[in-house]
């Protein structure tokens, strides 16, 4: 499990592209404390460090994360977001993250609201089922929150502090980005069974006895 607070930018060294590619990444901050078989977030994928290095770990990437994940469109020298999982007893300055991306989004655009930067994310309609305004999202593995939605995505607006710990501030329009959406919207879904075939609403939520 993870928070959504990324830790550092990490750079790819190198990454396959066949069977279980591997991955490197040099870094510096996520290292400490690591150990082989640990978890590390990278863009929002749970990943398992297979070796440690010099400023740098390794991961193995499954065939079908690639397909799923925008890890698949990663080149030497891209930046990354990384995190460390939680640990018991840490402060959860963001929101419950699995590392379990549910979809790729693009980047639409990108515009400046005074010291923030807005930027617009186009989505498909399997993710935004269960994206609500104000609610939590997780981007490429960043906690942020929905500032407004569209009907075919959703704005995220980065103050400065979160324009320099992310790489989404520097993404240009066409970017792939990792998608995450908040679990309990899912859990619910589960829970009031077939009635949620067209999506979550308040008048589904008030029949099923959940409001």
């Amino acid at each position: 499990m993870f928070t959504g607070i990324v830790e550092e930018i990490g750079i790819v060294e190198r990454i396959g592209r066949s069977g279980t590619a591997p991955i490197a990444i040099r870094c510096r901050t996520v290292l400490d404390g690591t150990r082989l078989g640990d978890s590390i977030a990278v863009n929002g994928v749970c990943l398992t460090v297979a070796t440690l290095g010099d400023r740098r770990f390794t991961a193995d990437i499954q065939p079908v994360t690639l397909r799923r994940s925008n890890l698949g469109s990663l080149r030497p020298g891209d930046p990354v977001n990384l995190e460390r999982s939680l640990v018991a007893g840490q402060r959860i300055g963001g929101h419950e993250v699995q590392g379990h991306v549910d979809g790729v989004g693009r980047v639409v655009g990108r515009t400046v609201d005074g010291g923030a930067v807005v930027a617009r994310i186009g989505a498909p309609p399997e993710i935004l089922r269960y994206v609500v305004e104000r609610g939590y999202v997780a981007l490429d593995g960043a906690s942020l929150t929905v500032a407004r939605l569209r009907p075919d995505g959703f704005d995220l607006s980065l103050v400065f502090t979160t324009q320099r710990a992310i790489t989404l501030a520097t993404k240009r329009p066409g970017a792939p980005v990792n998608i995450e959406v908040d679990v309990v919207g899912k859990y619910v879904e589960r829970l009031v069974g077939a009635d949620a075939g067209d999506g979550v609403t308040m008048d589904l939520l008030r029949r099923s006895g959940y409001a």
